[in-house]
């Protein structure tokens, strides 16, 4: 018992980095969670290497619900969330995320692990070029089929490595001239679509490796997800909050440092 109660406060003090990071960058955290969750989650022998990276994902998604939650209702206040585009978005976002929940957890442990420090390694460094203050583009958001294609593949994507999408999202949406400040915001709202429909098939995908006996529901691990949100959902509008003030593009080069040495960490 106490083993696992150290592990809930691991997670705990994860989830306040999280958090948030999740509100200040426009991500929903997983980029981070799920390397060190897949460390905590062998550390405390949890379950057998082979599931753990499946396990972490599953469970960042699910944490991810919560916090997006809560980023994207600060982002709300603060009129950074574009509606009117929201809608398409998610549309497409839901739907790849969902298939890839299911996908995920039948592709082998190893694929998974290197679609994920691939996928992170591309992320780093467009965030890290794109730290500097972007000049003005001119370019025009597509029409809504095409919006809701791509983010269809955006959405699926996310959910197979376990992020809320706003580390590919916030990208695409400044492509097309979107501000930054409505890009993270969207992303934030769009998070939360990703995590339910990525979670659900996660889930569902899981529910005959796994018990609730066993502390899961299907490959969500629930005194992990636990711990995370209990944190992460306060610390989250504190990120949100800090947009308006802190030196995004510098943390944001900072951190792409950061997500290239769990991402190595990851394959080796």
């Amino acid at each position: 018992m106490s083993e696992l109660i150290l592990l809930v406060l691991y997670c705990a003090l994860l989830g306040s980095v999280v958090g948030f990071l999740a509100g200040l960058l426009g991500i929903g955290g997983g980029l981070v969670i799920v390397p060190i969750l897949s460390i905590i989650l062998l550390h405390f022998e949890v379950l057998p290497a082979e599931q753990v990276v499946v396990a972490a994902i599953a469970t960042s998604l699910a944490s991810i619900l919560f916090t997006s939650t809560s980023s994207a209702i600060a982002h709300h206040k603060n009129g950074n969330v574009p509606w009117e585009l929201a809608p398409w978005i998610m549309t497409g976002v839901a739907f790849g995320a969902l298939i890839s929940g299911f996908m995920a957890a039948l592709l082998p442990e190893h694929i998974v692990r290197i679609v994920f420090a691939v996928s992170v390694v591309l992320i780093a460094l467009k965030m890290f070029l794109s730290s500097k203050t972007d000049t003005p583009s001119e370019r025009t958001l597509p029409n809504k089929g095409v919006l809701t294609t791509l983010t269809t593949i955006t959405g699926g994507l996310s959910a197979m490595i376990g992020i809320g999408g706003g580390a590919l999202l916030v990208p695409l949406l400044s492509f097309f001239s979107v501000d930054m400040k409505k890009a993270i915001g969207c992303a934030s709202a769009c998070g939360i679509v990703i995590a339910l429909f990525g979670s659900i098939g996660y889930i569902s995908s899981g529910s005959s490796h796994f018990s609730l006996t066993d502390g899961f529901a299907g490959f969500v691990y629930l005194p992990a997800l636990l711990g995370i949100v209990c944190t992460s959902w306060f610390t989250a509008p504190l990120g949100a909050k800090a947009t308006q003030s802190l030196p995004v593009s510098t943390i944001k080069k900072a951190f792409s440092g950061l997500l290239v040495i769990m991402a190595v960490n990851m394959v080796v």
